[in-house]
Order: structure tokens, then C-alpha cells, then sequence
């Protein structure tokens, strides 16, 4: 089964009198993967933490099967996590535990699976993150990769509708890290579940996800399409995505005014806007990835609403994947507004998707599952516009 959709609105979350982030209000759309972005402190783990009920905000609503996580029962509570799968930073094993006992914990703990059952389930996540064989290695008997794939390979263990990634790319060399973010696209095509990742990697922020949002100055800066991040004009946003030292972020993470400006007339040398990097397809054999002709049908909807040179970088990616621009349907497209003001929102009905048997990674599916061509490079679409950067205030830009 395809996985469910998570509805933020004004999330606000403070320790004592430090502020981490307010009014935070965005969809993430079922069975896509999104990447949340933003400077170092930003409070990236501390929305993760939020998500699962690990903290609690203060103020606003995470909506989940029609259940507030926020304000619903300890026991209520305790059922939604198990939609849940976890990849934490450093892969949180039990280090008196081999690979094996690692893995099979949450099977022992939430399910009453016999010991032949969970050996089989085990024995499928492990192959399918490439550790078999390593099931009586112990956490520090192996790489901080193999760790990783470990973490990931328990956080799957249960079949989880919604899996979420905290920096699953720290401490990896640029090899592992491409070797993981392929691990993730072919999971999501063999899952269809709702990803979240967390991450600081600027080339897996621009190919990998379907979808891109940025914390800044304590709010969402920008949630949409991978298509109109990747393509705006925004100071804040193209200096992230972009990885480069002219624009609003600075090492205090805000510069002073007349810095920016120097530095903004550089950028302003520049011609036109980068190219847009093709996303990630999944591995040949596997199934194609229903989230790539959602999202695409987004953007399309909303390609009028862009910029020119926006709409002419999109289209020309488009071309060059030879891809056909899909026609915009009458439906909202699924966002928040510039800031998490929630004056953009909407929930985009999806697809019915059928879950396919998981494979091993790069295998095909057994035949009852027709494997489909390799799938096709997607174009999402856009869902809000924030702020011009530091000096410009709420609302300067928006797309609806």
C-alpha cells in the first residue's frame, strides 16, 4: 500500500525561551520523497523529533490518518509511530547486539511474529540493503556505511508507511553516499512510502527527492516541487541549493545588510539560471515510481504561475529527458506558502497505488509484477515561494 500523507500547519517548537522554528505549515505528499534543507541550527532534527512525538510543539497540528499527534492520547500516540521507520545519524544500533538481533528488535517488540517468521523478514531487509551475510557482525566490527544500511534495513523492518532520514549521508564518502541515495530511490519505487529526509548534501538535494523544503530564520523558508526550488530566484534558497558563499547565509547564519548587498551584485553578474539536474530513476527491473507522474502533473499546474526564466529552465529540462509536459489537471497543488503561512495550502487527491513485493536491491520483481521500462525522469511542481531573504518580510513572493 502506498504511504499516507502528513498535514504540518503552524508547528512552532521552543525550548524554554529559545525559539527553534514558528508557524511551520506544509503537506508532505504520500508515497514521494521529500528533502528538508537549511543552514546548521537551523532545527532539521528537532522537526523530525516533532514528527514522531519524540518532542512536543507548543503550538499547531501534525495530522496523520485523521489523528493530531500533537494533542492525541500516549496510546494513540504510541499505534501511529508504528507507521513509522527512523534512520538516525549515526544508525542508533545496540552495540551488544549483532546485525541479526539488531534488525529482528522491533519485530520482538511490536509484533508477536514467530522466531521463523521474523528470520525470513530479517533475511529479505538485509539483502535488500546489500548486508547479507553480515548478520553475525557486530556494530563495531563494521563501516560507518554498513552501519547505516543496518539502521536503514530495522527502520524497514516493519513495512513502515512513512520513513523518515536524519542526515542518513553524514561521515560518507561521496561514493557511499551515491551508493545510498540509489538505495533510497529504488525503496521508494518498491514501497511507495512517504520519505523525509534531513540532509546538508547539495547533490543529493538536487537529485534525489521529489520534493524540497528550507528552514530559515526560524521559519519554513520555501516547501514545493523539486522543479521550482531548484529553479527560483530566491537569495536565501538559490544560495543553498547552489552551495555558494554570495547571498543572505552567512557563518552566523544571517550576514549584515551591506555585506549581502556587495556579495548579491556578483550573483546579479551571473547569467541565467543553472541547469536542473535529472532526478535519480530507480534500477533497471524494478517498478516505476508512481510518485514521479504526481508530482510532474503538479507542476504543470502551476508552470504559468513561475517566473519566465524558471518556466524555460523546467521545459527545457523536460526536453532534454524526453519527457512530455504533462497537462495540468483542476486540483491544488500540495505546499505551503512562503514562510508556513498557511494562505497556499492544499491537499492534492493521489493515486491508488498497489504495493509490490520488495526485491533485492538491482534484481528484478518476480513476473506477477510486470516490470516496467526504466522509469521515466520526473518534473514536480511547485507549492510556495518564500520571502526574498532577510530584509524583504513575509509575502514579498508567493505562488499559489
Amino acid at each position: 500500500m502506498p504511504g499516507v500523507e502528513v498535514k504540518v500547519e503552524g508547528l512552532t517548537k521552543s525550548f524554554g525561551r529559545a525559539n527553534i522554528w514558528s508557524d511551520v505549515t506544509l503537506t508532505l505528499p504520500p508515497g514521494e520523497v521529500s528533502v528538508l534543507l537549511g543552514p546548521s541550527g537551523t532545527g532539521k532534527s528537532v522537526f523530525l523529533k516533532s514528527l514522531i512525538g519524540l518532542l512536543k510543539p507548543e503550538k499547531g497540528s501534525i495530522v496523520i490518518h485523521d489523528t493530531d499527534l500533537v494533542r492525541c492520547s500516549e496510546n494513540r500516540l504510541y499505534e501511529i509511530r508504528k507507521l513509522f521507520g527512523v534512520l538516525f545519524q549515526d544508525g542508533a544500533l545496540f552495540g551488544s547486539m549483532n546485525l541479526y538481533d539488531n534488525i529482528a528488535f522491533p519485530l520482538r517488540e511490536h509484533t508477536k511474529k514467530s522466531e521463523a517468521e521474523i528470520r525470513d523478514i530479517v533475511a529479505e531487509k538485509m539483502d535488500m540493503v546489500g548486508l547479507k551475510g553480515d548478520e553475525n557482525k557486530l556494530p563495531g566490527e563494521i563501516s560507518g556505511g554498513m552501519r547505516k544500511r543496518a539502521g536503514l534495513a530495522r527502520a524497514l523492518v516493519l513495512d513502515p508507511e512513512i520513513i523518515l532520514f536524519d542526515e542518513p549521508d553524514s561521515g560518507l564518502d561521496p561514493v557511499r553516499t551515491a551508493y545510498l541515495n540509489q538505495l533510497i530511490i529504488d525503496l521508494n519505487a518498491q514501497t511507495d512510502a512517504t520519505f523525509l529526509i534531513v540532509t546538508h548534501d547539495i547533490n543529493t538535494a538536487q537529485t534525489v527527492p521529489d520534493n524540497i523544503g528550507m528552514l530559515y530564520r526560524k521559519h519554513l523558508a520555501m516547501f514545493g516541487p523539486r522543479e521550482v526550488l531548484l529553479t527560483s530566484e530566491d537569495p536565501v534558497v538559490a544560495q543553498f541549493l547552489n552551495g555558494r558563499r554570495q547571498g543572505p547565509i552567512g557563518m552566523s547564519e544571517e550576514k549584515d545588510t551591506a555585506q549581502a548587498a556587495r556579495e548579491m551584485a556578483e550573483v546579479d553578474e551571473l547569467s541565467g539560471l543553472p541547469p536542473i539536474k535529472p532526478q535519480l530513476e530507480a534500477t533497471a527491473g524494478l517498478p516505476e515510481r508512481k510518485a514521479v507522474g504526481r508530482r510532474q502533473q503538479r507542476v504543470a499546474e502551476m508552470l504559468h504561475t513561475l517566473p519566465p526564466a524558471a518556466q524555460e529552465a523546467i521545459r527545457r529540462s523536460q526536453a532534454e529527458s524526453g519527457q512530455a509536459a504533462p497537462q495540468p489537471a483542476r486540483r491544488q497543488a500540495v505546499g505551503a506558502a512562503p514562510y508556513g503561512r498557511p494562505d497556499a495550502p492544499a491537499d492534492a487527491p493521489t493515486q491508488s497505488i498497489p504495493r509490490v513485493q520488495d526485491a533485492p536491491l538491482g534484481q528484478p520483481l518476480p513476473s506477477q509484477n510486470a516490470p516496467q521500462d526504466a522509469p521515466q525522469n520526473p518534473q514536480q511542481p511547485p507549492t510556495g515561494r518564500a520571502p526574498g531573504g532577510p530584509s524583504s518580510g513575509p509575502g514579498r513572493h508567493r505562488y499559489r
